[in-house]
């Protein structure tokens, strides 16, 4: 029988710390966290690959090493309130209830979205909905995490971001490798910057948009 515990120390050793990730907060998450509760079961000695794992209907969990430093960009110390855009099965969203304050995780896929409530419990607060939409019911947030990419992110989206929110997302206008971003919240205005590339999968629903504010 697989060792899931030496599997995720070996994640978190050779593909997560190996690659810019040094929040020790997360690093401790991720050592902690059973990434196989999160996977379908033919899946589950394989959920610590350095790769996407396929989920139900073209969904996918983020590979280890991209949703680590994805959340590390949010910079988390533990009373936030925050948004999982595409939350899949949860296991996003059970890392970042380990790193914040309150989780509500977005899913567009009914099925998925049950099987995330199912694993994380009273951890995180579960919504069905449209991803582009994000949910204004519980903004602001201080942190928005959207996991996969995103021909662009909704100005509509970035409003639900608390001042000084961050939001980090996969930007991918065209078939080429996709950057991942992080946007900034100050006052009316929205920065944007760079910080690494990431060939991620896209997630359903999001186009091209204008009509942004930097």
């Amino acid at each position: 029988m697989m060792d899931y515990r030496l599997a995720r120390l070996n994640m978190v050793e050779s593909q997560v710390r190996t690659n810019k990730v040094i929040d020790q907060r997360l690093i401790a998450a991720l050592r902690e966290l059973p990434r196989e509760r999160f996977v379908p079961a033919p899946l589950v000695d394989i959920c610590y690959v350095d790769e996407e794992l396929p989920l139900a209907n073209g969904r996918f969990l983020l590979e280890p090493m991209v949703l680590a430093r994805m959340v590390q960009e949010l910079r988390l110390t533990g009373e936030e309130r925050v948004l999982d855009v595409g939350c899949a099965s949860g296991y996003g969203a059970a890392l970042l209830a380990r790193l914040a304050g309150p989780v509500t995780a977005l899913e567009s896929d009914a099925d998925l979205a049950q099987q995330a409530a199912r694993a994380l419990g009273d951890h995180a607060t579960v919504i069905t909905g449209p991803l582009p939409a994000g949910h204004s019911a519980g903004a602001p947030y201080d942190a928005i995490l959207v996991e996969g990419a995103v021909a662009d992110v909704p100005e509509g989206l970035l409003q639900q971001l608390a001042d000084g929110g961050r939001l980090v997302a996969i930007l991918r206008p065209t078939p080429a490798t996709g950057v991942a971003t992080v946007f900034v919240r100050s006052g009316t205005a929205v920065s944007k910057r760079g910080v690494f590339d990431a060939s991620t999968p896209m997630l359903p629903g999001f186009t091209r948009t204008v009509g942004f504010v930097f």
